[in-house]
Order: C-alpha cells, then sequence, then structure tokens
C-alpha cells in the first residue's frame, strides 16, 4: 500500500471521528492532508521507505489564531489515536520531528519558502531552492473548510513567474554546457577522475531542472528527481533514462555521446517553445538567447549565471 493512501484512510477512519468528538466548534475550520518532505507525499515510497517515518498520519493545518487556541489540545488528542492502523505502524526518527501532525499554515508554509504566504517578488521567487517549492505542494489535501491552507497551495502551484522561470532556464543552459559538454570530457582527458565524476553530476542535476523548467514543474530533491521527470511529457521520460545511463558504465556508449544526445532534446525543446533562436548545438549559446526574452529591467540586469539554485 501507498502512504499516501494509507494516510487517507486513517484520517477518514480515525481523525475525522476524533476532530468531530472532541473539536467539534472547528470542524469546519481545520484543513487536513499529508504534504511535505517524505517519499510517500511524491507516491514514490515502497517497502525500504517503511523503515522510517512511514505510516499511518497526516498533518492538520490551523490559521494562526486557531492554532493558538487549540493547537496544543490537538495535538494532544492526534498523538493519543491508534498507532497501528491496517497492520502498519509509523516509526519516528528524531530527524523526520514535525512531518505530520498540528501545524499552523502560515508555519508549514514558511518551514519551505521562508514565508507564510506565497512568494510576492521575482527576488523571492528566484531564491527559493526548488525542491522546497515541490515539498509543499506535492501529496494530498484531503480537506480544507475554510480554504486558506489550499489557496497558498494554488498560487505557489501555479508556477513561478515567467521571467523567473526564463532567468533559471538560461542559468541552467549555461551551466549544463560548462559542466557536461565542456568540463567533463576535459577532466577526462586529464585522467582527473574526481572533477569528471563531479562535472557528471552536476551536468545530470541541471538537464533534469531544465526539463521540469521546461514543463513548468518543480523538480523534486535529488533522490526523486530522475523518478519525477519519467513522468513528465517528452523529453522528460527519456532524458531520465538517460541521466540514469549515465550514472553507471555502459561500454556500448560513451558518456560524451549520451551527453550531447541529451544537451541536443533540450535544445529542440527551447527551439519548439520559441525561447532561443540560436542555430548552435552547444547549449551554453542558448543561455543569452533565453534570457534576452526577460522582461522585467532588474531581473535582465542580474548576471547571466545567477538565479541557477
Amino acid at each position: 500500500m501507498k502512504g499516501l493512501t494509507l494516510s487517507e484512510a486513517y484520517y477518514d477512519t480515525v481523525g475525522k471521528e476524533m476532530i468531530a468528538a472532541q473539536f467539534g466548534m472547528y470542524r469546519n475550520r481545520i484543513a487536513a492532508g499529508l504534504v511535505g518532505l517524505g517519499s510517500e507525499c511524491f507516491g514514490f515510497d515502497d517497502e525500504l521507505s517503511r523503515d522510517h517515518d512511514w505510516g499511518p498520519g497526516f498533518c492538520l493545518w490551523l490559521d494562526q489564531n486557531d492554532f493558538n487556541h487549540i493547537g496544543a489540545s490537538l495535538q494532544k488528542a492526534y498523538d493519543a489515536l491508534p498507532d497501528r492502523f491496517l497492520g502498519f505502524r509509523r516509526i519516528k526518527s528524531d530527524w523526520g520531528m514535525g512531518r505530520v501532525g498540528v501545524i499552523s499554515i502560515g508555519g508549514f508554509y514558511a518551514s519551505f519558502i521562508g514565508s507564510p504566504q506565497a512568494p510576492e517578488s521575482l527576488n523571492k521567487w528566484i531564491t527559493i531552492p526548488e525542491a522546497n517549492l515541490a515539498a509543499c505542494t506535492n501529496g494530498k489535501v484531503f480537506e480544507d473548510p475554510l480554504g486558506d491552507f489550499s489557496a497558498i497551495r494554488r498560487h505557489i502551484k501555479a508556477y513561478y513567474p515567467e521571467d523567473v522561470r526564463l532567468k533559471k532556464i538560461a542559468a541552467k543552459c549555461m551551466a549544463a554546457a560548462q559542466s557536461g559538454q565542456y568540463n567533463f570530457a576535459r577532466s577526462l582527458q586529464r585522467k582527473a577522475f574526481f572533477p569528471a565524476m563531479r562535472a557528471l553530476a552536476a551536468f545530470c542535476e541541471d538537464a533534469l531542472s531544465l526539463v521540469f523548467l521546461l514543463h513548468r514543474q518543480y523538480m523534486p530533491f535529488y533522490k526523486w528527481a530522475c523518478k519525477a521527470a519519467e513522468t513528465l511529457p517528452m523529453p522528460g521520460p527519456k532524458i531520465a533514462k538517460a541521466v540514469e545511463n549515465l550514472s553507471h558504465e555502459d561500454r556500448s556508449r560513451s558518456r560524451v555521446e549520451v551527453i550531447e544526445e541529451i544537451c541536443a532534446s533540450i535544445i529542440e525543446e527551447l527551439l519548439r517553445q520559441g525561447l532561443s533562436d540560436s542555430k548552435s548545438d552547444f547549449l551554453l549559446e542558448h543561455g543569452p538567447s533565453v534570457h534576452s526574452r526577460i522582461q522585467n529591467r532588474e531581473l535582465k540586469q542580474l548576471d547571466m549565471w545567477w538565479g541557477g539554485n
């Protein structure tokens, strides 16, 4: 059973009853769901995931005033719920504290994006780690009577403002070209194997990031990036497979060839979306072309490499 399915069933069976019995006056003010850190929130959990911070559990989100009034008592009631459900028990770890239970809406979002509200400025958008944006918009909201939690969630899920997306694409094009098309092969020629490995890893991450940016989806934590890319439209699955192939020795094809094929797929998508008019097969040359399409003057004046993280 997938953790998200288990958690929703746990909420439907024991969570709703607890809220109705003990917090009836607030039952139409409490949002519930499972969103945030953990493979189950992305739907990527498997048997290996079950050794820590996996199992029956859910989040209860309150606005700040309600959190001040009933947060502690609601958490106490949550902690008293059965620790076993459908044969599963949640194994907690010290580093997984706070993933489930009672959380203020503002506190939840602030823990991921540094603010209790969705980003308002372009500079704020561009400085939030992309994996954090993926984590606070994954999973499922089971109920949200007030709609406050979901309103922020919808704003963030609507994706980056277009100028921010362009800024990131431009920076990633240049970074991926430098690490993959340039530094990887040169490091191998010098028999500098650590820089070669580092360049290859950086290229793979930047190439995957470009796929997500091109399809207006947030890339999750690197552990799940390939798996998530497989669910995207083309060239997502193609590049995910190629990145996996780059990660182990394949004597039938050189890694340099695979890198060039990945870059060619990205360039094809850039051209298809009208984001570049460069004819070069060197991905770096497409960065300035993408960057030139940014409308916001302040963002455009920032260094072209800035914003790629």
